[in-house]
């Protein structure tokens, strides 16, 4: 691993508004039917920026996210405010990436140039899908025209773009799904994020699922998706560098690295978590979820954490290997004994080898295999055991 991954350190803004809630979404995404005031809380996120920056002390950001909810809601003037703030408090990298993520609408898409003004230079758009119909059905408010209309915008005006999907719904055929990702790859120019739809908890999704008007592909047609997934990304030159994120080489999005290789970044923002190293522990935080309730905690008190946890060595070990094994690059198995003061059991280790769940690299790092993927939280479970 390079000085500047080992080093870095990123910093998450979380605006928690969306124009409508979709089905299938857990995240935490509030619909306001009054304007936001966004001056005020551009104040707040300063303001939780500066008190963050004290308790970080000196740190070199790599790379800015701006997540939600939807942040391509906010005023171009508002993301340049957060930006400045981060670039007061902290030394921002010459080269860090500054990604949001943005609605493939027609409005929303306007305030591109404004944006890339303001300093993003990524952007990730929520296409989830390329066909009306199920667009509709997973409750976006775009047609799929309006989301390639999207994605030609976003080319214009970023140098660095990416897209989501979302595949396993209901009724896809293993063909469709084929024709569409081919379609999504001539689009794309370095890097698709694609996901299985998941039916969670207490969503809309959850409670049809439950009632069974809601049919999802059975075990063997999911794993046949996902193969043709994987084989097709990588016949296009974006195989996957996470278990759901694929991209060429070197344009991996770099703020999702520091998540996944288990470093530090701060949480800014309501429902934002953080995991920041001070006096030498991992400190896991996070903010208080609801938008209003972390407002008046930072008007009042600087900040809107509502946890703050240390990690211990146990913890802190499981986490790296939870996160570390989604990536195609794996993990070291010395860092995980380093963290934990233990090693890995070399008997499991020796078990999901001879299963072909694993691979041990001739430079010692241990990765999960394209069988092996499918059944992650099964061989994570195995080996934090």
């Amino acid at each position: 691993m390079s000085a500047d991954h080992r080093n870095a350190f990123g910093v998450y803004v979380h605006w928690p508004f969306c124009l409508s809630k979709c089905p299938y979404c857990d995240f935490n995404s509030h619909v306001r039917h009054t304007e936001i005031d966004q001056a005020r809380f551009a104040r707040a996120f300063e303001q939780e920026i500066a008190t963050t920056a004290q308790r970080t002390g000196s740190r070199e950001v790599t790379s800015i996210f701006l997540g939600g909810g939807t942040p391509s809601l906010m005023q171009p003037q508002t993301v340049g405010a957060i930006l400045d703030a981060i670039g007061k408090h902290w030394t921002v990298a010459p080269d860090v990436e500054v990604s949001l993520e943005a609605n493939p609408t027609s409005v929303e898409a306007t305030r591109f140039r404004g944006y890339r003004t303001a300093g993003v230079n990524r952007v990730s758009l929520g296409v989830q899908a390329l066909d009306d119909v199920s667009l509709k059905s997973l409750g976006r408010l775009h047609t799929a025209r309006e989301a390639l209309d999207a994605v030609a915008i976003a080319r214009s005006a970023f140098e660095r773009y990416s897209f989501d999907l979302i595949y396993a719904r209901p009724d896809q055929t293993a063909q469709a799904w084929t024709d569409e990702l081919k379609l999504a790859i001539s689009e794309a120019a370095e890097h698709l994020s694609l996901y299985q739809l998941t039916i969670e908890m207490d969503t809309p999704f959850w409670g049809l699922h439950r009632a069974g008007k809601l049919k999802t592909p059975d075990e063997n047609l999911a794993r046949e998706l996902y193969d043709v997934t994987q084989d097709i990304c990588a016949a296009h030159g974006l195989p996957s560098y996470e278990i759901s994120n694929h991209a060429r080489p070197g344009a991996e999005c770099r703020h999702n690295l520091v998540y996944w290789r288990g470093q530090e970044y701060a949480g800014i923002g309501p429902g934002a978590h953080g995991r920041l190293d001070i006096s030498g522990v991992r400190h896991a935080t996070a903010t208080d979820k609801r938008p209003e309730a972390w407002l008046m905690r930072v008007e009042s008190a600087g900040q809107g954490v509502s946890a703050d946890e240390v990690l211990n060595p146990e913890q802190r070990a499981d986490e790296f290997l939870l996160m570390g094994l989604r990536l195609a690059e794996g993990i070291d198995p010395k860092t995980y004994a380093a963290l934990a003061g233990r090693p890995l059991d070399p008997h499991r280790i020796a078990a999901l080898k001879n299963d072909g769940a694993i691979v041990i690299d001739s430079d010692g790092r241990l990765r999960v295999t394209q069988d092996g993927f499918p059944l992650l939280d099964a061989v994570v479970a195995d080996l934090a055991a």
